[in-house]
C-alpha cells in the first residue's frame, strides 16, 4: 500500500510540474490507472490514493474485476471486438478505442438496448504502425461525421497509442487534430495521450488524460 501511495503521489507531482511548465493547471489532466494484469485487491485501494479512473484492455478482464460498489470510473482502453461490446457496455463510462464503422454501429446498438448514451473517443494510429489499431490522421473528418450521426454515441475526443520514442511531430499532429475538432465541436474535451514513459511530454502537447500503468504498479507480471 505504501509503495502504491508513493508511486501515485510521484506521478501526480510530475503531472503538476509538466502542466506548470507550459502554463496549464494540473486539474486539466486526468490520471487514468491502466490496470491490465493488476489484481482486484490493488485496484480497490486506488480511490483512497486519489485515483478515480481505471482503464482495462480486455473485456474478459474488465468483467472479472468490475465492482459497482467501488467508487471508480471504468474505462475500456484496448482494442474492442464487436462481439465483446455487450459485455462492457453497462460497465464503462468511456470507451477510448473506437476505430472503425462496424464498432461504432455495434456500440450504438448495444447502448440503445440499455437506454444509454455511451461516451467514446476515436482512436487515431498517428504513427501509422501496422500492429496497432486506430484510424489514420487523414480519416478523422469522415469518421467524425459518421460517429456524430449515431444517436447513442457521445463523442468526447480522441486517443492514441504513440510509438516508443515517438518524434515530437506525432504529438503535435494529435494536438492539432484535437484543437481543430474543438473549434467545430465544444463537446470535444478529451485528448487521451501518454503512458508511463511519455506522459510528461504528452501533457506539454495538450493531453488531458494520461494512462499510467507501470509508473504506478511497477512492471507487469
Amino acid at each position: 500500500m505504501k509503495n502504491l501511495e508513493n508511486n501515485i503521489k510521484e506521478v501526480f507531482q510530475k503531472i503538476t510540474k509538466s502542466c506548470h511548465e507550459v502554463g496549464r493547471k494540473e486539474n486539466e489532466v486526468t490520471l487514468l490507472a491502466a490496470t491490465k494484469t493488476v489484481s482486484s485487491d490493488l485496484i480497490k485501494l486506488l480511490p483512497s490514493c486519489g485515483v478515480t479512473a481505471v482503464g482495462e484492455n480486455r473485456a474478459q478482464e474488465l468483467c472479472s474485476k468490475y465492482d459497482e460498489n467501488i467508487e471508480l470510473n471504468w474505462h475500456f482502453v484496448g482494442h474492442l471486438q464487436t462481439n465483446k461490446v455487450k459485455q462492457v457496455i453497462d460497465k464503462v463510462s468511456l470507451i477510448h478505442s473506437l476505430d472503425r464503422p462496424s464498432l461504432a454501429e455495434e456500440v450504438d446498438k448495444q447502448a440503445q438496448k440499455i437506454g444509454k448514451i455511451q461516451d467514446i473517443l476515436i482512436e487515431i494510429n498517428v504513427g501509422g504502425e501496422e500492429a496497432k489499431s486506430g484510424i489514420s490522421a487523414g480519416e478523422i473528418d469522415t469518421f467524425y461525421d459518421f460517429v456524430r450521426s449515431k444517436k447513442h454515441l457521445n463523442l468526447k475526443g480522441i486517443m492514441t497509442v504513440l510509438p516508443i520514442n515517438a518524434p515530437d511531430n506525432l504529438y503535435r499532429t494529435m494536438q492539432d487534430i484535437f484543437l481543430k475538432l474543438q473549434e467545430k465541436d465544444n463537446n470535444i474535451t478529451i485528448l487521451s495521450m501518454g503512458m508511463s514513459d511519455d506522459f510528461e511530454k504528452s501533457i506539454k502537447y495538450g493531453s488531458t488524460m494520461v494512462r499510467i500503468g507501470s509508473a504506478i504498479f511497477g512492471g507487469r507480471q
